[in-house]
């Protein structure tokens, strides 16, 4: 194991002895922290971790000098890090997971954080900067075929994480010259069509989402499994997620109601990239369709980005494994560290690649 390696480990090492003392002792002083750590780090040290994850955003402190305390984030269950290759070294049925579908999350606990740290909104304000510099100086045909070179790599990743087998080059000739690829199913190829669809529509109509609605939601999906023999509108029966003991609602009423919910926690947010976030995770997460539900989160959450003339993202550069794994992540443990790393990684990728 190489030094950097060893180190790595350690600092992760102490975080969770601290952050575990700290949910349990809130308000705690350095004083009082370091009695369980000082068989392996200083003092000094101990402050310095502190005062970077003060930084950081993960530990809230309050007080000067010996009178400084310090307590975890508000939030920090939904916030804190989690090791994927970890979590996922356990099966399913090894994991300890949130079976039930958390009421809670939506109404009460997402709904009192901020899901951004200081640090994270300012790559995201620097990035949003850049595409608004680009952009500056293009008319609405140079902006319109840009956007079309996203829609062709978001409709491709999109339609790949739910096991499209398109390549990039094949969605290209099919959306741009209507060229279907040789040995792909007919579904394949009307999937990357209804994203393509989807994304002229909501560039036509820019303003059709918000404020977010349910019924503007079931509109989107409806488009999106168009010929696809896929259910429409809210759905009336249970459904199962692979790869996670995460059970969604399967009440109708309940269903629609999260939903209503979840456009009541967007539409209060100010800040953007909280209301695409959110989205995102929640469409996902609540499964009010039969099928289509991260398809239809990908296009809501862009729709929002473009209402206020923000970048969309393509997540031209996500490997659908680690998307899926961030998302049974939030499933089961209502944790949005790994998607919104994520999120930030795809928003800035943007910025850099398009227009």
């Amino acid at each position: 194991m190489s030094y950097i390696c060893f180190v790595a480990q350690k600092n992760q090492h102490i975080r969770k002895k601290v952050f575990n003392y700290l949910k349990e002792n809130p308000g705690a002083s350095s004083g009082k922290l370091y009695p369980i750590l000082e068989e392996e780090i200083g003092y000094s040290t101990l402050k310095r971790l502190l005062g970077n994850w003060v930084a950081e955003g993960d530990v809230v402190s309050y007080g000067n000098g010996k009178g400084t305390r310090y307590s975890l984030r508000p939030g920090h269950d939904l916030l804190v890090s989690i090791n994927l290759d970890e979590y996922f070294s356990k099966g399913p049925d090894e994991r300890k997971v949130q079976v039930q579908f958390n009421f809670d999350l939506i109404k009460f606990q997402l709904a009192e954080i901020d899901l951004f740290t200081p640090s994270e909104l300012e790559l995201l304000n620097e990035s949003q900067s850049r595409f608004l510099r680009n952009v500056q100086g293009l008319n609405r045909h140079d902006f319109q075929k840009e956007f079309e070179r996203l829609a062709i790599d978001l409709s491709w990743k999109s339609a790949q994480i739910e096991g499209n087998t398109y390549s990039l080059l094949e969605t290209e000739l099919l959306l741009l010259q209507q060229k279907t690829a040789s040995g792909k199913t007919k579904d394949e190829a009307v999937m990357l069509l209804n994203h393509k669809d989807a994304l002229d529509f909501i560039f036509e109509h820019e303003h059709y989402i918000q404020p977010l609605r349910v019924s503007a939601i079931e509109d989107i999906h409806s488009m999106l499994t168009k010929e696809l023999k896929v259910d429409r509108n809210i759905r009336n029966r249970r459904v199962g997620i692979t790869g996670t003991n995460y059970r969604p609602l399967d009440n109708e009423f309940q269903i629609r109601e999260a939903m209503k919910d979840m456009c009541d926690l967007v539409n209060s947010r100010n800040n953007v990239f909280e209301k695409a976030l959110l989205v995102l995770l929640l469409i996902s997460y609540i499964q009010p369709f039969n099928d289509g539900n991260k398809r239809t989160a990908r296009i809501i959450s862009n729709a929002l980005l473009m209402h206020h003339h923000h970048c969309p993202i393509s997540f031209r550069t996500i490997d659908p494994i680690e998307y899926k794994k961030a998302m049974l992540v939030f499933y089961e443990q209502s944790n949005i560290s790994a998607f919104k790393k994520i999120f930030i990684e795809q928003f800035v990728f943007a910025t850099n690649t398009y227009f």
